[in-house]
């Protein structure tokens, strides 16, 4: 049981850290918006307030604590990396704001 619990864990971590694998190479966190890092955030905050208060294994405290460490990292190219505006939204957002006179001009 032990075992399979630490492999949970494990790929938890390794599912999170392609993002930061993305947003490194491309330079940019345009593909992170802002209400996933807000998402994100709050997760986190409530993990580790019920890590503080109630009593659970040591490898979950430690998982709770890794989601921090790449919660950080985010936090980080947030802040070090550009939004690229010229790209278009991968999350199906709206378009950019200079798309939207020519549409206008059409009709």
């Amino acid at each position: 049981l032990r075992t399979g619990v630490t492999c949970v864990y494990a790929f938890g971590f390794a599912l999170m850290t392609p993002q930061l694998f993305i947003n490194y190479k491309m330079k940019s966190v345009a593909h992170l918006p802002l209400r996933v890092m807000l998402y994100r955030s709050i997760n986190t905050f409530i993990d580790d307030l019920f890590a503080f208060i109630i009593r659970m294994p040591i490898m979950h405290r430690i998982s709770c604590f890794r989601d921090d460490l790449v919660f950080v990292i985010y936090m980080y190219q947030r802040w070090i990396y550009p939004v690229d505006s010229n790209r278009p939204s991968e999350g199906g957002g709206r378009a950019p704001d200079d798309a939207a006179p020519a549409k206008a001009r059409t009709a």
